[in-house]
């Protein structure tokens, strides 16, 4: 996994690869959580932490056969939780 070019925040940790896009512009949220997926093998999660409900990225995440759930996370944030469907 390349990560590099990736804007955001992201780092490995127990539970998954975390993102954090709060401080990005749109649309660069939607972009990074986008390359993030296409550079990820099939197996991963990935933690999306976001500053709003990002509405306009679950039909791409559904074309791309992923499935997304928000969960508890701060409170000044909606955390998404994605997993490739297999």
């Amino acid at each position: 996994m390349t990560t590099g070019k990736i804007p955001g925040k992201h780092w490995r940790a127990s539970d998954g690869i975390h993102l954090d896009v709060r401080g990005l512009a749109p649309p660069e949220p939607m972009v990074a959580i986008l390359e993030l997926i296409d550079a990820l093998d099939d197996d991963n999660i990935i933690i999306v932490h976001h500053f709003r409900d990002p509405v306009y990225i679950y039909p791409e995440l559904a074309d791309r056969g992923w499935s997304c759930k928000i969960v508890a996370g701060d409170p000044d944030e909606v955390r998404l939780h994605l997993r490739k469907q297999l």
